[in-house]
């Protein structure tokens, strides 16, 4: 009820006590019965209040009164943010203990998607829509939790010390997953040392009954362990590590098949997430899902059916027989280097990649983007540079994503392109040019 609401977020009901259920940011996706929380931000979201009331919301939380004439219930608070953080706590507090937290520098949104494949074979399971992972994100993920709600998997992002700390204030996982620490962000916390700083509050905020899920092939990670006074369970490619991998084999499809090693026995798992850079994604999901009491017969049936977020090794082929390669969502060294590793695993005549900017490298960002066009050069794979610069000489260079789909016009059948770039580059629009 919006009475109780107010109660959590120390806000004032102005208007009827109605019933609400759920909330969200964005005034384009209100579905009925959800609170509207316009957040400030480059765009005010007190603007679209009126329109999030015409589309089912029956009830906003406002720092900037109650719109006049509105039909809906406003509860008045100093900062929607900060009131929306409180709301995610309050919500999280009616949860069961299985909330599992997964950060890193790569691989958090593959690790959660898998995760929540794992766990949805045992208990009724909510997890972060794409790649929700910061402080708005994250309480509208416990929020929006069905109330039969049994596992929770929250993706953390971070853009700076506390960041994660912050988000574990709110969510309070009792399972922790690293994936890797890796120098991205740097332009952020400056060095690697700083992110595997951010990244290690996880698991200090863990209970001494929680489990840390951590990395042990990356120095960074495995030495988090030090750091935390729950169980660990390790994952890697190393035999040495509690759940690892054997006989990893790639089909055609870039999919993954291997032996499965693990503390509740070993299984043969196929995954239909593509990328051998997904096999220690599964295994941190498998560590945690079996921490947690997932049998050891459920796991090839979760992994395999587990649903991937979008923009995310795609791969489809265009009326003219042209492979597409789309993993735009997002774009750092680790990576690219593994998109183009896969793109030089696909049967094709010629392969080109698509790249656009690696952001936030700092002052890495020169060498990293050249480091990355040796590689593929080295693959023998040519590259179309969109609007980055720092690719170097020997590679394509255009403005734009029009001019980056002119250059592929002459591709036929046994062609495979890569599209990647970070998320500003908006390079998902070249693979869906190909596709027109």
């Amino acid at each position: 009820m919006a009475s109780e609401i107010a109660e959590v977020v120390g806000g004032q009901l102005v208007g009827d006590d109605v019933a609400v259920n759920g909330a969200t940011i964005d005034s384009r996706s209100v579905s009925t019965g959800q609170l509207f929380v316009p957040i400030v931000a480059a765009r005010d979201g007190h603007d679209f209040i009126s329109a999030a009331l015409d589309a089912g919301a029956p009830a906003y939380l406002t720092s900037a009164g109650a719109v006049d004439g509105a039909a809906g219930a406003a509860i008045i608070v100093d900062d929607t943010a900060r009131a929306l953080a409180a709301l995610g706590a309050a919500a999280r507090d009616r949860l069961p203990g299985r909330v599992v937290g997964v950060t890193g520098s790569v691989g958090k949104t593959s690790t959660k998607d898998l995760l929540a494949g794992l766990l949805a074979t045992t208990f009724r399971t909510a997890a972060s829509e794409k790649s929700f992972n910061n402080e708005l994100g994250l309480p509208l993920t416990l929020v929006n939790a069905p109330d039969d709600t049994e596992a929770v998997v929250l993706e953390m992002g971070a853009r700076g010390i506390g960041h994660i700390d912050l988000l574990c204030s709110i969510g309070k996982p009792t399972v922790g997953i690293i994936t890797r620490v890796e120098g991205v962000h740097l332009e952020l916390f400056g060095n690697i040392e700083a992110v595997a700083r951010a990244k290690g509050e996880l698991v200090e905020a863990l209970p001494d009954d929680g489990i840390a899920v951590l990395n042990a092939d990356h120095k960074h990670v495995a030495a988090m362990a030090d750091r935390t006074s729950a169980r660990v369970i390790t994952f890697g490619l190393t035999p040495e590590s509690d759940v690892h991998a054997s006989a990893v084999v790639i089909d055609d499809e870039l999919r993954a098949s291997f032996r499965l090693h693990s503390p509740w026995g070993e299984t043969d798992i196929r995954l239909a997430a593509r990328g051998e850079h997904q096999v220690p994604n599964a295994l941190a999901a498998v560590a945690a899902a079996g921490g947690l009491g997932v049998p050891l017969e459920k796991f090839a049936e979760g992994l395999l059916g587990a649903a991937l977020s979008g923009l995310r090794m795609e791969l489809v082929t265009s009326e003219r027989g042209v492979t597409i390669l789309n993993d735009a969502y997002n774009a750092n060294p680790t990576s690219m280097s593994a998109a183009l590793q896969s793109l030089a695993a696909l049967a094709a005549g010629r392969r080109i990649a698509v790249l656009g900017t690696m952001a936030e490298l700092g002052h890495d960002s020169a060498w990293q983007h050249e480091a990355i066009a040796s590689q593929a050069r080295e693959l023998g794979i040519e590259v179309i540079a969109v609007g980055e610069p720092t690719y170097g000489a020997d590679v394509r260079h255009v403005a734009d994503v029009a001019a980056a789909s002119a250059e592929l016009s002459d591709l036929g059948a046994g062609d495979a392109v890569l599209v990647k770039g970070s998320r500003v580059a908006e390079l998902e629009r070249v693979a869906q040019a190909l596709l027109n």
